[in-house]
């Protein structure tokens, strides 16, 4: 909106020398980190009357797990609100629209945060109202419904990503670690593989629905999720900067995306609106996001991570969110194969320390711990190109 204003004004501006005020607008660095900063401000001011608005509508939470010790464990967490996932959708799209140049990158973003965290706030609310609406009532979403709507939001974006992609690298096969995009000193692409509209979209089918329920199963400690995915935020801000910028791409070797670099305002206001909202979920939790902020955070992330096609750095980035759904894909197959076997204590993961004797302040800094290495380790591969 802001750059969209200046646009108009501009001539009028420096007609009267007024633009050199302004100029800094110009910069999408500069807006990214705005944006971190709005978004940080709009969770922190709205948290404290958005949560007794959600106690007021008893939408609180009481997790139920096939463990009774970790029952007990957790059983502190009963009737704490959740659903304020509403704070980080609202604080990066209101974030977004007021900072970003609004291209189409950033348009198919919003609309894919939306209708994620929509989906989500339906899921939330039929779960968490339960008591509300009697006997019988149902429990939320069943998972195909979830699946099938999260595919059909990923299939929408992939499809328009791929049709609005102007550069031949747009269509190319996801840039991998160590490898260079384009041949030094010449600026050609280097061995580059273009990827049919079917396969572009199906890819990003996968790597969308699958974070936006990688970061939902991380979703079950104060703080796991939205830490880890404050270094995610901020990484990705770094990447779109690199992706956008044609002599920086080009320098480091990786795949140039013309326009990306707005989508760095919305990774900017992705970190800012995890930060804030930890303000409110740091041990012990005042607020949990619940899945109208985790299926949202994590969709937002794969699809940025599509854009500049970086998604294998995504899986290095995030690596703990992969993890946390490996290893229930590892649980579930593992039971289902051995007859009522099991590979850890309780699945995701974080449960299995958790119940080893971890306290849950130790499980949640060592997984951030180890978010921030993994995400220095894929930031350091591009200039190891």
């Amino acid at each position: 909106m802001i750059v969209a204003l200046l646009n108009l004004v501009r001539h009028w501006l420096e007609e009267h020398g007024l633009y050199g005020y302004v100029r800094i607008f110009d910069r999408v660095d500069f807006r990214a980190i705005a944006a971190v900063i709005v978004s940080f401000l709009l969770v922190v001011v709205l948290g404290r009357p958005v949560i007794r608005w959600l106690l007021r509508q008893k939408v609180g939470d009481s997790p139920e797990f096939y463990n009774a010790d970790l029952n007990r464990l957790m059983a502190q967490k009963a009737n704490t609100p959740t659903m304020g996932g509403v704070l980080i959708a609202g604080s990066i799209f209101i974030s977004t629209v007021l900072l970003a140049d609004l291209r189409i990158y950033v348009n198919l973003g919003l609309m894919l945060l939306v209708g994620l965290a929509v989906l989500g706030g339906i899921d939330d609310w039929l779960k968490l109202t339960n008591a509300r609406r009697g006997q019988g009532a149902r429990e939320g979403l069943h998972a195909w419904e979830k699946l099938l709507f999260q595919l059909g939001f990923a299939f929408l974006a992939g499809f328009f990503v791929y049709r609005n992609g102007a550069d031949p690298m747009t269509h190319s096969f996801p840039a991998l670690p160590l490898v260079r995009s384009y041949t030094p000193g010449t600026n050609q692409p280097e061995m580059l593989f273009q990827m049919t509209a079917l396969g572009f979209t199906l890819l990003a089918m996968m790597m969308i629905a699958g974070s936006s329920n990688a970061v939902n199963l991380t979703d079950g400690m104060d703080g796991l999720a939205s830490g880890i995915s404050i270094i995610c935020a901020f990484s990705l801000m770094i990447l779109c900067g690199v992706a956008g910028s044609e002599p920086i791409a080009k320098q480091l070797l990786v795949p140039y995306i013309p326009f990306s670099n707005e989508l760095a305002v919305m990774a900017g206001a992705m970190a800012g609106a995890c930060l804030g909202f930890l303000w409110y979920n740091c041990s012990p939790a005042q607020v949990f996001m619940g899945d109208t902020g985790s299926l949202a955070l994590g969709g937002l992330m794969a699809y940025i991570a599509v854009v500049i096609r970086q998604e294998f750095l995504l899986l290095i980035i995030g690596g703990i969110f992969y993890l946390e759904i490996f290893s229930v894909v590892l649980q579930v197959g593992y039971f289902k194969i051995t007859g009522g076997k099991r590979i850890f204590r309780c699945s995701p993961i974080h449960h299995h320390f958790h119940l080893g004797g971890w306290t849950e302040q130790q499980v949640v800094v060592r997984f951030w711990l180890l978010s921030a290495i993994l995400a220095a380790l894929a930031l350091a591969t591009i200039r190891l190109r």
